[in-house]
């Protein structure tokens, strides 16, 4: 079983260094997931970012991101 702990992950976002707190769980399926699309992680960490708001921290915003990417593609089937 993975770590439930959060590790923290470096990111670069828009050319600035910065780091997010995931649980194993959660950084292994944001890599899946930005593999599926053909994206960098830092790529996509940073579209997610551009769509969180202010209310919402980045490593908060990546699990729930990650939650409804899960989600969707389960109701697609």
């Amino acid at each position: 079983m993975t770590d439930a702990r959060p590790k923290k992950h470096s990111l670069t976002l828009r050319g600035h260094r910065t780091s997010v707190s995931l649980e194993d769980a959660f950084w292994e399926e944001f890599q899946a997931l930005a593999r599926r699309r053909g994206q960098s992680i830092n790529d996509l960490a940073a579209e997610i970012d551009a769509g969180r708001g202010v209310s919402a921290g980045l490593a908060s915003a990546i699990r729930v991101h990650i939650l409804r990417e899960l989600k969707r593609r389960l109701s697609d089937g």
